[in-house]
C-alpha cells in the first residue's frame, strides 16, 4: 500500500510496480512537497490524456517534420509569387505568407495552454464552495463591509478603529470588559491609522 489512501479509493492494495512510477516520482509524492490529492484530480480529468498527448508530440518531435514541410511549402509559394509578381513591401499576399510560418514551440505552447486552462477551470469549479477553498469574499471586501458597519458607531476614531480591529480578528467587541476596551484603545491611539478619517454615515467620503 502506498502512503495514505484518499477517501473513496477502490484499489487500496495496489502494488507500486503496477503503477510504473519512477523512484523520483515516489520520493516526490512521499515528501509532502506537493498536493497529491490535487495531482490525482488533475490526472483523473477526462482531458488529461489529451494534455499529455500534446506534450508528448512536442517533446518527442513527432510533428516537427510535418511543420517543417509546411513552412517549406510556404517559402516556395512566397518565392514564386515574388519572382512572378514582384509585390511591393506592403503587399497583402506577401504579408500573409510572411506570417504563415508555423513555429513549433509557439503552436504547441498554445495547445498545451488551452488544454491545461480548461482542466484547471473544471477543477476550480469543482472546488468552489468547499471548506478548503478560498472564500468568495476578498479581504478588501470584508474590510469595506466592516468599515461601513463601524461608520454608524458613535465614538472616537480610536474606538472606531478598535471595532474594525475586533471585526477583522474575530473578537467580539461587546464581550470585552471596559478595562480591556480602555487598554486596547490606548494601544490603538498610538497607530497612525487612528488619525485617519473614518467615514460617518451621511457624510461625504
Amino acid at each position: 500500500m502506498f502512503g495514505v489512501m484518499p477517501r473513496g479509493i477502490n484499489h487500496p492494495n495496489a502494488e507500486l510496480a503496477d503503477l510504473r512510477l519512477s523512484d523520483e516520482m515516489i520520493d516526490l509524492m512521499k515528501s509532502g512537497r506537493i498536493d497529491t490529492a490535487l495531482l490525482c484530480e488533475l490526472a483523473a480529468h477526462p482531458d488529461f490524456v489529451k494534455l499529455l498527448a500534446d506534450i508528448q508530440i512536442y517533446v518527442e518531435g513527432i510533428a516537427a517534420t510535418q511543420i517543417q514541410n509546411l513552412n517549406a511549402w510556404v517559402d516556395v509559394a512566397r518565392a514564386e509569387i515574388a519572382e512572378k509578381y514582384q509585390p511591393g513591401e506592403h503587399d497583402k499576399t506577401a504579408g500573409v505568407l510572411q506570417v504563415a510560418h508555423v513555429r513549433e514551440g509557439d503552436y504547441f505552447s498554445s495547445r498545451v495552454h488551452h488544454d491545461i486552462d480548461a482542466i484547471m477551470e473544471d477543477i476550480r469549479e469543482a472546488h468552489r464552495g468547499r471548506s478548503d477553498s478560498a472564500p468568495e469574499n476578498t479581504i478588501v471586501d470584508e474590510l469595506k463591509r466592516d468599515l461601513e458597519e463601524v461608520a454608524s458607531f458613535k465614538g472616537s476614531r480610536a474606538e472606531q478603529l478598535l471595532m474594525v480591529f475586533c471585526k477583522q480578528t474575530k473578537l467580539r467587541y461587546n464581550k470585552l470588559t471596559e478595562e480591556e476596551k480602555q487598554w486596547l484603545t490606548r494601544i490603538v491611539q498610538k497607530s497612525e491609522l487612528a488619525k485617519s478619517y473614518v467615514p460617518q454615515r451621511g457624510k461625504r467620503k
